[in-house]
């Protein structure tokens, strides 16, 4: 035998010895996973760097053999749920037995979803793209209500149109938000007069996800769904915690306390409770113009939800949600003693408001639903020596019906709204004589049908046809088309979406510039319904990569073509806001891109960009339009320290200039915003899984609307215009 011989042999012999070896000293790791106690199935359990894993049984549980003795990662992951990474040592001939603890993710490419078709499905095989934002994505920069949370959503922003009195509404790609219609639990609840303050007060306690969909959703939900909808998903009392409550405060002395509970009633109805409590009474005027920068508020709201159980599984619901509100803005000096009159400048608004919605499965075979809403709202807001006291009250009724046949998912329903609006405006004057005062009264029944045709595994289309009669502008016809396609593994989802949408428009309640401004309102004639077409394409790719990194990728491409649209005309007189139909058309289009990357090491991204061109064209004319930015980026970092128990998170968005109104040429303020960003860090801290400390900086950039704007137009030497002459320009 040669050297290389014996050579050969004895690394053969070694080679076996080892192997032999190392399977005998194997361990065995067991246990199950699960979730705020509730067992996940279909895990992945797996060990990194080895080849070994397994999956979860139904209940959770799961088993890996044959695992090395000595140190390895384990990483568990679940659709749905936070990736999770442990290190654990395994010793020779031993069972480890333990129990993974899974967080709900942000993520929101696997959701369940309602709002594209008024029924729970899993996001990839809902044929309307719909994105989804849990209650853990709004957590990483907890903010006072919902209408704040949402700066960090792709294509989404709450604007402050009057940063005296803090008014706001939500623009959806590009559009104002009179074109957004806000749901909760699938309510029209905030419309009208609560498309500026109803966003305020929902406690974020009880909010378990937000449901957004972009582009008309009119064929199921009627008229204001024309830029899209934003569904406010409340928890269910039997999920929802025995009692949560988280309260912050900031160094500028806001004030946000949300508390929540629930409790039985006899064997078959729970309650679930949330109040939320804001208070900000810190006067503050960086900015040196003798006006209060930041609004002052003292808000409380109370929500109550029940959910009694029937047999048969049937639903029943019931809800119910009070805010009371005093706000106020102005020159520092203000008091209530000056509210309403001329001599010293303020902005003071109190609301009142009430809600009452359900659903109601009737006890009949068919899947039947009776879902109701109602609402009153008051407001007293006095403008300077301006008052505007407006009551609003809406009532609505929806009757569907869910029917199966073969491939075909039916849906249909009849519908009611009325309205009641009376204010002090020459809104609800009579026609006859502006001195006689009459409400207004809208009734708008309709009814509408759905097809949700399954072709096959991989194709899906969705036929939809609403009609409604307006009691004052007649009847309303809107379609939608929507087909969607997916690959076999459904890593791939392409969707199109083609609609059609309405709005009936109420300057008064809509645009607050109408009431407060100096400027005098003009109506050039009746107007009109605006009407708009819509198409969208949307594809969806999930990546998975060996090392446990996970890639998402949302991307759509928009085009809305308005007719009758209502643009305020700031340009044409100084002093005058005019309103009309335009006599042209408007277009509202883009493309936007979301990405959602896990690393296996625990950092997560979540970041996105939208890209797009608002503009109307009135004989032969261009005009970009106002507050409405060509790019906005949004992006969310989150890196979790697992053995100390720490979570870093790092928020922001950016938004290129838009344009702005000014009063002329002659104005010295610049006609167009600057490149803007406002980004947060927050430090978390978990202790026992029960309770969280967070710390944080809101405004790293300390970023101000009028930063690098050479004047100030507020005036507090004359805010009521008394000494102010004009030339024969205005």
């Amino acid at each position: 035998m040669t050297n290389k011989d014996f050579t050969i042999l004895l690394y053969t012999i070694v080679l076996l010895l080892t192997t032999i070896f190392s399977q005998a000293q194997t361990a065995t790791l067991s246990g199950t996973v699960s979730s705020n106690g509730a067992p996940i199935g279909f895990a992945n359990v797996y060990l990194k760097g080895l080849h070994l894993g397994t999956v979860s049984d139904e209940d959770g549980k799961f088993s890996i053999e044959k695992i090395p003795f000595g140190t390895h990662t384990v990483i568990i992951s679940s659709i749905g749920y936070d990736r999770k990474m442990e290190s654990i040592t395994f010793k020779e001939n031993q069972t480890t037995l333990l129990n993974f603890e899974l967080k709900e993710s942000t993520s929101s490419l696997n959701e369940v979803v309602i709002s594209g078709t008024m029924k729970e499905i899993s996001k990839p095989e809902s044929p309307v793209p719909v994105e989804v934002y849990t209650a853990k994505f709004f957590q990483s920069n907890p903010t006072p209500t919902i209408f704040d949370a949402l700066q960090n959503v792709n294509g989404v922003r709450p604007q402050i149109n009057c940063n005296v009195c803090n008014t706001g509404d939500v623009h959806i790609n590009g559009l104002e938000g009179p074109y957004t219609m806000v749901l909760i639990d699938g309510m029209p609840i905030v419309s009208g007069l609560a498309t500026v303050y109803g966003l305020n007060g929902i406690p974020q306690s009880l909010v378990e996800r937000v449901e957004i969909v972009k582009g008309p959703a009119s064929s199921l939900y009627g008229s204001e769904a024309v830029g899209g909808l934003i569904n406010i998903i409340t928890k269910k009392p039997t999920l929802a915690p025995l009692f949560s409550a988280d309260a912050f405060a900031t160094t500028w002395g806001e004030i946000n306390t949300d508390i929540a509970g629930k409790f039985k009633v006899g064997k078959r109805a729970q309650s679930l409770v949330g109040i939320n409590y804001f208070n900000f009474q810190n006067r503050v005027d960086k900015n040196r113009d003798n006006f209060t920068d930041i609004t002052l508020q003292n808000r409380i709201s109370a929500f109550n939800k029940w959910n009694f159980e029937r047999s048969n599984d049937r639903l029943f619901t019931l809800a119910s949600r009070f805010i009371n509100e005093d706000r106020w803005g102005g020159d520092m000096k203000w008091q209530k003693q000056y509210r309403g009159g001329d001599e010293i400048y303020g902005e003071s608004i109190y609301i009142s408001r009430c809600e009452l919605f359900g659903t109601y499965q009737l006890p009949i075979k068919e899947k039947v639903l009776f879902q109701f809403s109602t609402n009153g709202h008051h407001q007293n807001s006095a403008y300077g020596n301006t008052l505007y006291i407006a009551n609003q009250t809406i009532a609505f009724g929806q009757l569907t019906w869910f029917k199966s046949y073969k491939k075909h998912e039916f849906l249909s329903g009849l519908t009611y709204r009325y309205t009641r609006y009376d204010d002090n405006t020459p809104a609800t004057a009579d026609a006859s004589d502006i001195n006689i005062n009459k409400a207004a009264h809208t009734k708008l029944p309709g009814t509408f049908i759905q097809d949700e045709i399954k072709l096959n595994d991989k194709n899906k289309l969705l036929l939809g046809f609403r009609y409604d009669y307006n009691s004052i502008h007649g009847s309303i016809l809107t379609p939608r088309l929507n087909y969607k396609w997916n690959s076999k593994s459904k890593n791939d989802v392409l969707r199109l979406s083609v609609g059609n949408g309405y709005r009936v428009a109420n300057v008064f309640t809509e645009d607050h510039a109408a009431l407060t401004g100096a400027r005098q309102v003009e109506f050039l004639a009746d107007l009109k319904p605006e009407t708009s077409w819509n198409g969208n394409i949307n594809y969806v790719k999930k990546i998975y990569a060996t090392s446990g990194t996970f890639i998402g990728l949302d991307a759509s491409t928009f085009y809305t073509y308005f007719l009758n649209k209502i643009i305020p005309d700031y340009d044409t007189d100084p002093n005058k806001i005019l309103y009309n139909n335009l006599d042209g058309n408007a277009v509202s289009k883009g493309v936007s891109l979301n990405i959602d990357i896990a690393f296996g090491n625990g950092l997560k991204l979540i970041t996105g960009g939208t890209y797009m061109d608002v503009y109307s064209l009135e004989n032969g004319i261009k005009e970009c339009q106002m507050f409405s930015e060509p790019f906005s980026g949004v992006w969310s970092v989150e890196y979790a320290f697992n053995k100390m128990g720490f979570t870093l998170d790092y928020t922001g968005n950016v938004y290129s200039p838009m344009r702005l109104p000014i009063l002329s040429k002659t104005d010295p303020r610049s006609e167009h915003s600057p490149w803007w960003s406002i980004q947060n860090i927050q430090i978390t801290k978990e202790f026992k899984k029960e309770m969280e400390i967070y710390v944080g900086v809101k405004n790293l950039l300390n970023w101000t609307p009028n930063k690098g704007n050479p004047f100030i137009i507020a005036r507090t030497n004359d805010p009521f215009d008394k000494e102010v002459l004009f030339d024969a320009n205005g």
